[in-house]
């Protein structure tokens, strides 16, 4: 049973939130002032980087054009599409404020969730979105289930929306953390070694929303084959390092 929020939302003395943004012209404004809108709810220090992934589209153009006229906007660009864990390796090294959160830029979550999972930093570290009710199609749900069983038996981790792309951290706990996955497997690697330095971790319920524009691109035969590939490498390398699993609440 997920713990849904019940505390008041406290301010945040500060949160970095970047979004993971690849071909995603059609959203990424649309995202960027969803998240303007309701930031200012929970803190007076904000920022909002947009990852671009090396889109073949106007995102990055987009993005550039926000931040001249906005400067609590930055843009990070990758030359060329270096997967989702690069992009996410990307954003945690840019982040500069004391909480950070991670969004997909895909408008598939809502920006007034973010007040849920600040509601959980007084008891947690990490707080992980798990989406409600997930608006995906029926392989896609069914997938990410069976990937999140075999997260928890591979690694002992308690969480039930391993992959969901919405989650809020405690600067300080990514600070010095080595990651190598460059594709999907970079949340179960993230995760997986938070548990592994004993961090707090909860899970919220939040709102999954239809994709109105652009193209999914996480159940392309590339993309599972990528994640498989780092899933046995992250295994074998964390085996004999980490005995526990996570502390989730």
């Amino acid at each position: 049973m997920l713990k849904q929020n019940l505390s008041p939302v406290q301010r945040l003395s500060g949160i970095s939130v970047f979004l993971l943004a690849h071909n995603e012209e059609e959203n990424i404004e649309r995202v960027v002032a969803g998240f303007k809108a309701e930031l200012p709810k929970l803190t007076d220090d904000y920022e909002i980087i947009v990852v671009n992934d090396g889109s073949s589209d106007h995102t990055g153009q987009i993005a550039e054009r926000i931040a001249a006229t906005d400067n609590h906007v930055r843009v990070v660009h990758h030359p060329f599409n270096r997967g989702y864990g690069a992009a996410v390796i990307s954003g945690i090294n840019a982040a500069s404020k004391g909480f950070v959160l991670l969004s997909d830029g895909d408008g598939q979550f809502d920006p007034a969730d973010s007040a849920l999972l600040a509601a959980k930093v007084g008891d947690y570290d990490v707080v992980v979105g798990c989406r409600v009710r997930r608006a995906d199609p029926m392989i896609r749900r069914l997938n990410g289930k069976a990937w999140s069983i075999l997260m928890r038996l591979l690694f002992g981790l308690r969480i039930t929306d391993v992959d969901c792309g919405f989650k809020l951290f405690r600067r300080e706990t990514l600070a010095n953390l080595e990651l190598e996955a460059k594709g999907a497997m970079i949340t179960t690697e993230l995760m997986a070694k938070l548990a592994g330095r004993g961090v707090r971790i909860t899970e919220v319920g939040v709102r999954h929303l239809p994709r109105l524009a652009g193209k999914q691109s996480g159940n392309s035969v590339g993309v599972i084959v990528r994640a498989f590939k780092e899933l046995f490498i992250l295994y074998w390398n964390l085996r004999a390092t980490r005995p526990s699993g996570a502390k989730s609440g």
